[in-house]
């Protein structure tokens, strides 16, 4: 299971966003990243083709999970994520006021 989920709210800790809160658009699990809306944009220069002519493009890029916390929805603080085995299934609880981390992931 993994900290992160679709649609969970975070804060990032480090880097030039350090502060600032947003939605997870996409998990990555295996390269341990995680792509969140509107924290770390980047512009790209597209060349002109044909008829059309050069834009700048604003593009969302990944963040490593470490600088990232989930933002409780109970108590509304980053915080670090813990696991309840002893439930089936199992869950995500908040280290800090204890309670259970629902989902909120939606199925495609």
């Amino acid at each position: 299971m993994f900290k992160f989920k679709i649609n969970d709210t975070i804060q990032v800790t480090a880097g030039k966003d350090k502060g600032r809160t947003g939605k997870v658009l996409k998990v990555m699990p295996v390269s341990q990243k995680v792509l969140v809306e509107g924290i770390n944009q980047y512009k790209k220069h597209i060349k002109p083709k044909g008829n059309e002519a050069g834009t700048i493009v604003t593009l969302p890029r990944a963040i490593s999970t470490a600088s990232v916390a989930l933002v409780c929805p109970s108590c509304g603080k980053p915080t670090r994520v813990g696991f309840d085995a002893s439930q089936n299934p199992k869950v995500r609880i908040c280290h800090k006021c204890r309670q259970i981390i629902t989902s909120t992931e939606i199925k495609k």
